[in-house]
């Protein structure tokens, strides 16, 4: 049997939305619908709405799935939409998910889930009263080298674990002679621009889904690059860090380092590489591999002065094998939040999970502004959220 679920996509037209979460739900659609505990098959309807009529007209025909329109609130009020979904840029988020919630609709959103911590907890809070389910987009725990990652900290692989190192960056061109493969929103204030909003909350999902929960944090953020150019060539001043670099303290005495910058070059293995090192045994994770290294097999090299380097440390680790089918980290999150709204299955990337990227994004912010390390404590929905 199938049954069907209204699907608003917010910000339709964006790259996000249109490469990855329709794609997502475009796959579940050709395989007949999501499978459902009793054998139900769940269809996703799918309501695109955008700003551009024209471009809302063209992705609506590409995937010859869904209606759409440049009407929110109606979209809101359509009886026949049951969940809202929000990948529109990052300013007007916390508006278009309140009135989601208000028109009681489920709400499932990308990071960040507001542009500070005072919205993002009184989204959770209406949520909460409003009896609605709420979801947030972390999708990067679902790719399968991360996936390896955790399967290595579950099987107790590290023992205990001493520190992360989180290597993230790649070169974002100014506009000059190259064009810029982000848009120019991104290096806007007032756009809810900024590397630490826009990328902090999935440092705070990974390395507590990885290694530990975040205690404190110290920042320090760089403007590299003040001067862009935008999507038709004009000129325009950047208000916004475009490089951070931070430490922060996890539960038990772990210490993380997490570099992440738009102005670097990648001689790395990926555009995003961590290593866990712990007492028994290291591991390095991209987005599709992970290498270990465990304590008996741990070489011992030491510096060469009168000759290169004789040891080849990539190749004194081991491949953790792909021994198990991935689905993508888009419909992985999807498909979860699905069968929270229709089998009220456990999701635990709440409208919560989400302010807590926010409340670290803010904290760095601070931690930079005062030049000194900031606690981060724990979030209570119930009270005012702690700073």
């Amino acid at each position: 049997m199938s049954r069907r679920i209204g699907i608003i996509i917010n910000g339709a037209t964006g790259g996000l939305a249109r490469h990855q979460h329709l794609a997502a739900l475009l796959a579940l659609r050709a395989e007949g619908g999501l499978v459902l505990a009793d054998g139900d098959r769940l269809m996703p309807e799918l309501t695109l709405v955008g700003r551009n009529e024209d471009r809302l007209a063209a992705v609506a025909a590409q995937i010859d799935a869904a209606r759409w329109t440049t009407d929110l609130d109606g979209a809101l009020s359509d009886p026949a939409n049951d969940v809202f979904f929000d990948a529109a840029a990052t300013a007007g988020r916390f508006a278009v998910v309140r009135n989601a919630i208000r028109a009681g609709k489920h709400v499932y959103c990308e990071k960040p889930v507001a542009g500070t911590l005072q919205d993002a907890m009184e989204l959770v809070r209406a949520a909460q009263a409003a009896g609605v389910k709420s979801g947030t987009v972390q999708d990067k725990i679902f790719l399968p080298g991360f996936r390896k990652l955790r399967m290595l900290r579950d099987a107790s692989f590290f023992g205990r674990i001493l520190e992360v190192r989180l290597e993230f960056g790649r070169w974002i061109f100014d506009g000059e002679h190259q064009r810029a493969q982000r848009p120019s929103w991104n290096y806007r204030k007032a756009d809810g621009g900024g590397l630490i909003l826009d990328m902090f909350p999935h440092w705070r999902y990974m390395i507590e889904h990885l290694a530990g929960a975040i205690t404190a944090v110290n920042c320090t953020c760089r403007t590299h690059i003040a001067r862009r150019r935008d999507e038709g060539g004009r000129p325009y001043a950047v208000d916004v860090e475009d490089s951070a670099f931070a430490h922060v303290e996890l539960e038990g005495g772990a210490i993380a380092s997490v570099n992440s910058s738009w102005c670097t070059r990648v001689r790395r293995d990926d555009i995003i590489v961590v290593q866990v090192d712990g007492a028994r045994g290291s591991a390095v994770a991209t987005a599709h591999d992970c290498w270990t290294q465990s304590d008996v097999n741990t070489p011992s090299p030491t510096i060469s002065v009168e000759a290169r380097q004789p040891q080849n440390f990539y190749q004194q680790w081991l491949a953790v094998p792909d021994n198990s089918a991935v689905t993508n980290s888009y419909r992985a999150g999807w498909e979860l939040f699905l069968r929270h709204v229709a089998d009220d299955e456990p999701f635990p990337f709440t409208l919560l999970e989400g302010a807590k990227g926010v409340q670290l994004a803010e904290l760095s912010y601070r931690a930079n502004a005062e030049r000194r390390w900031v606690n981060v404590p724990a979030l209570n929905v119930d009270g005012p959220a702690m700073q």
